[in-house]
């Protein structure tokens, strides 16, 4: 897969631009591609990051799940920062190589932390984000950065971002997106090392990842993400287009093209998502990938609302996703990413259909794998 415009240009562009762009790299800017051959994946801090990263983190608040000992407790150790947001599929496909990290070295004076976000509305929530890490286990401290100002502070430019500082505090390799492991681990070791640790008799071992955390196919992916509110959204093929912040009737295209999107019903298209008034109600997208995820809303009054995913017209069967049956049929219960379809074999041009029973649930934005 090749790149239409290099990392380096999109990072370059961001720091030019001197405001806080949050994207997830993988994705970013509509590009979906593997790291580059031959590129180096771990880099210096970014321009503009702080010189004091630790005191950054000891002066944070609110920690969701605190350090144990206190912030302070940070200081002479080796620390690895990780930006996330929990509904990013490019954060959630990191998740393994933090866990496994975390309990090679944390005996060995590494701390992990976690520096979450938000992207959407619903991440802002302490209680959702409390959830969100116990279901996906991460298991180390989790600051809470609904303002941005750690991610300012460390000159942070998406999700994933994940900075490697040494036992005297200074930032020795950031790695923006996913990718890089390797690499990242031999610099966890080299860092532990220089802090007097022996590594030695820790093994290094491929690291296992299943569901929505397992590595892309990025050698057959050809869909980038795809937002749905009107913000961000881009190939909407509906006739008429979107209508703005109200009600209104929908209809399905005569065709989609690949990495076209439409709606059928009564939607409501906000700035961030896409909200059912009446149902029932679909949403359709023409993709190319392995994988297909949602990230979903749930209805106000709290209830489930059921939904059910074909794929090119018919039941998904062995290519239905962790979140629906081999029928296609799932339930938004909570506000987060869904994974609708796993595909195994020859990957072509596929439609994936979401239909919902009932109006209250929110689309927010389509991811691939």
């Amino acid at each position: 897969m090749t790149y239409k415009r290099s990392l380096g240009f999109a990072v370059a562009a961001i720091v030019a631009a001197g405001a806080t762009t949050a994207i997830c790299f993988g994705d970013a800017l509509g590009l979906v591609h593997a790291p580059a051959q031959g590129a180096e994946l771990i880099v210096s801090a970014p321009f503009g990051a702080t010189s004091q990263p630790v005191g950054v983190l000891q002066g944070a608040k609110p920690w969701l799940t605190p350090v144990p000992g206190g912030p302070t407790a940070l200081r002479g150790k080796v620390v690895l920062v990780n930006f996330w947001t929990y509904s990013c599929i490019n954060s959630l496909r990191a998740l393994p190589y933090l866990r496994a990290w975390q309990q090679r070295y944390g005996g060995k004076g590494l701390e992990v932390i976690g520096v979450h976000a938000p992207e959407f509305g619903f991440e802002k929530d302490p209680a959702k984000v409390r959830l969100a890490t116990e279901q996906l286990r991460v298991a180390w401290p989790n600051l809470q950065d609904n303002d941005y100002a750690v991610w300012r502070d460390y000159a942070n430019q998406g999700w994933p971002g994940i900075y490697f500082i040494d036992a005297r505090g200074k930032i020795r390799g950031y790695r923006l997106g996913e990718g890089g492991y390797g690499e990242g681990e031999r610099l966890i070791r080299k860092l532990l090392t220089e802090a007097g640790q022996n590594v030695a008799d820790v093994p290094v071992a491929p690291v296992p990842a299943s569901g929505v955390e397992a590595q892309a196919d990025w050698a057959d992916l050809a869909s980038p993400e795809a937002y749905i509110g009107y913000e961000k959204a881009q190939n909407f093929a509906s006739p008429g287009g979107l209508r703005n912040d109200r009600p209104y009737g929908y209809a399905s295209a005569a065709s989609l093209s690949l990495n076209q999107w439409d709606l059928a019903g009564s939607w409501n298209v906000g700035g961030e998502y896409a909200a059912l008034e009446n149902g029932p109600g679909t949403i359709r997208f023409r993709f190319h990938a392995r994988d297909a995820h949602l990230v979903l809303g749930g209805a106000q009054d709290g209830q489930p609302v059921r939904f059910r995913v074909t794929l090119d017209g018919k039941a998904p069967g062995a290519s239905h996703g962790v979140d629906v049956d081999a029928n296609g049929w799932g339930e938004v219960r909570e506000d987060r990413l869904y994974q609708l379809i796993r595909q195994s074999g020859t990957i072509t041009d596929r439609t994936v259909t979401i239909e919902f029973a009932r109006p209250g649930a929110r689309a927010y934005v389509f991811t691939f794998g």
